[in-house]
């Protein structure tokens, strides 16, 4: 679902469950959805599409469980393990990135030197757009 479908009650993140009512539930597969390349979180400018589905739809016909980084991507659970969990069923965590925080004067220098970076790459355009024009 949308990241905002809950906001500000809660920042769980899309995961998709999947029942079978042939018979009582026994045990749900969870399969966490990554955000796409790009994507912060789905909005009303960056909708869900249905193609970002496609890592999953491919999973179902082989389903296994996946681990990335120490997470569960993909878990099939049994109802007893989510009694356990008290019925939360944000059981397919999503890695959390850690921010560092640098030190203010180590910030400056790595600013200072990406700036100096970028601004040598645009003097060599500007070099090479003024060579073809004819100029010095």
């Amino acid at each position: 679902m949308p990241h905002s479908v809950f906001a500000p009650y809660t920042s769980i993140t899309t995961n998709i469950l999947f029942f079978d009512n042939t018979h009582p539930t026994e045990e749900t597969w969870f399969y966490r959805l990554d955000m796409p390349e790009g994507y912060k979180n789905f909005s009303k400018t960056k909708p869900m599409k249905l193609e970002h589905f496609a890592p999953a739809l491919e999973w179902w016909d082989n389903r296994e469980e996946i681990e990335v980084d120490g997470f569960p991507k993909a878990k099939k659970y049994t109802v007893d393990e989510i009694a356990a969990n008290g019925y939360n069923i944000d059981l397919c965590g999503f890695p959390h990135e850690e921010e560092e925080i640098l030190d203010p004067m180590d910030l400056i220098n790595q600013y200072q030197e990406k700036r100096a970076s970028l601004n040598a790459e645009i003097d060599h355009v500007l070099e090479k757009i003024t060579s073809m024009l004819g100029g010095n």
